[in-house]
C-alpha cells in the first residue's frame, strides 16, 4: 500500500524477497555500481546480523531475526527461524515477536501463516483484532465459514487492532544503529548518507510484516444483507479497525463503516474521513520519498521508528512535525492527475 511501507524497498527486493520497479538510483547507476552497491548493503546486513545475534532479549533478536530473513544462504545459527525461535523463547518476548513468527512457515506445505505461532497468538493476544482476522483468513482459505464467522465475532469484541509493525520498526531502527554504514553503501548521488541506507533498511524490511484477513473480513461483512448480527458485528469490528495500528486496517475501518451506514451523513463522513487518510498517506509518502537525499529527515523517520508505537502514529508525528495538515484540502481530490501518487520513474 501508499506511504510508509513504499518506502526503500530496494534493498528487499534486490534480495529476491519481492518484484518492484527499480528505484530512481538504479535507473541511474551503472549496472557494475549498481551491483557493488547491492552487494555491500547485503554484506552489512549480515555483519548487523553476526553482532545482534548474540544478545538474549527479545527486541534486539527480533531485530536480527527481520535483517535475517531476506538474506539467502544464511549459517543456521544467525537464520530466520533460529533467530525468531530465540526471541520467542526470550524471558521479554510478546505478541511482536509471535507475530513475526508467523511468517517462519512452509508456503509450498500450505502452513502459513505458523501454525503454532497462530495459535500461541490466539492464547497471548485474545482481545487483538488483528489475530482473530489472521485467524479469520486461515479459515476462510480453508472453506471453514462457520468456524470464519466465529472469528470476525471474536474480533469484533476485541479491544484493539495491532499489527504490531510499529515494533518491528522499532526493533530494527535500533539494530541498523550497532554499526556504521560501510562507504560502499552509499549512493553518492543522494545527500541522507549513512542515515538513508539505515532508513532504507529498516523500512524497506518493515513492509514485509505479516498481514491478518483484512480483504476476507471485508468481502464476509459486504454479503452480510439481512443478517442483522453479523452486520452488528461487522460495524463494531470497523469502530475498532478505524482506531487501528496501520492506514490499511483504519480503512477498511472507514470502508465498513460507510458501506454499514444508517443514513446519508453517517456515509458522507466516513467518506471524508478516507479522503483524510489517502491524502494523510500520500503526503507521507512525499516525506519518506525525501528521506534518500535528506539527511535530516532520514534522521526524524529512524527517531519516530526508535520510540515505537504504531505504524499509525508514526506516519501522523511525521507529517505533524514537517507541518503538514491532516486534512486535505477543501478542492483536493485523489484521482485527479496532479494529486497521483509519486511513482520512482
Amino acid at each position: 500500500m501508499p506511504g510508509l511501507r513504499q518506502l526503500a524497498l530496494a534493498l528487499i527486493c534486490a534480495l529476491g524477497v519481492c518484484a518492484a520497479p527499480p528505484s530512481a538510483w538504479a535507473k541511474k547507476a551503472k549496472p557494475s555500481a549498481q551491483q557493488a552497491r547491492t552487494e555491500a548493503l547485503v554484506g552489512f546486513q549480515r555483519d548487523l546480523v553476526s553482532v545482534l545475534a548474540p544478545r538474549a532479549d527479545a527486541l534486539p533478536l527480533l531485530g536480527a531475526a527481520l535483517l535475517a530473513r531476506p538474506l539467502p544462504k544464511q549459517p543456521k545459527a544467525n537464520d530466520f527461524h533460529s533467530l525468531i525461535e530465540r526471541a520467542v523463547a526470550a524471558p521479554d518476548h510478546g505478541p511482536a515477536q509471535r507475530w513475526v513468527q508467523l511468517a517462519d512457515c512452509d508456503a509450498k506445505a500450505d502452513a502459513c501463516p505458523n501454525p503454532a505461532a497462530l495459535a500461541a497468538l490466539v492464547d497471548e493476544a485474545p482481545d487483538n483484532a488483528a489475530v482473530w482476522l489472521l485467524q479469520l483468513g486461515r479459515d476462510v482459505h480453508g472453506n471453514r465459514h462457520d468456524d470464519a464467522r466465529a472469528d470476525l465475532a471474536h474480533a469484533a469484541q476485541a479491544k484493539l487492532y495491532d499489527d504490531y509493525t510499529g515494533t518491528s520498526l522499532q526493533a530494527l531502527a535500533n539494530s541498523v544503529s550497532v554499526l556504521p554504514p560501510p562507504e560502499a553503501t552509499l549512493d553518492p548521488r543522494m545527500g541522507a548518507g549513512a542515515a538513508g541506507v539505515q532508513a532504507m533498511i529498516v523500512f524497506g524490511i518493515a513492509a514485509a510484516q505479516p498481514q491478518p484477513g483484512l480483504r476476507a473480513a471485508a468481502q464476509l461483512c459486504e454479503a452480510a444483507g439481512d443478517d442483522q448480527a453479523l452486520a452488528a458485528d461487522c460495524r463494531q469490528l470497523g469502530k475498532t479497525l478505524e482506531w487501528g495500528s496501520s492506514p490499511l486496517a483504519r480503512s477498511l475501518g472507514l470502508h465498513l463503516r460507510e458501506a454499514l451506514a444508517s443514513g446519508d451523513d453517517e456515509r458522507e463522513q466516513a467518506r471524508r474521513e478516507r479522503r483524510d487518510l489517502v491524502w494523510q498517506l500520500q503526503q507521507f509518502t512525499r516525506l519518506a520519498a525525501r528521506a534518500q537525499a535528506d539527511k535530516a529527515q532520514a534522521q526524524h523517520l529512524l527517531s519516530l521508528a526508535r520510540r515505537g508505537g504504531t505504524e499509525m502514529s508514526l506516519m501522523l508525528a511525521a507529517l505533524r512535525d514537517a507541518g503538514v495538515p491532516t486534512s486535505a484540502p477543501a478542492d483536493w481530490e485523489p484521482h485527479k492527475a496532479e494529486n497521483a501518487e509519486p511513482t520512482d520513474s
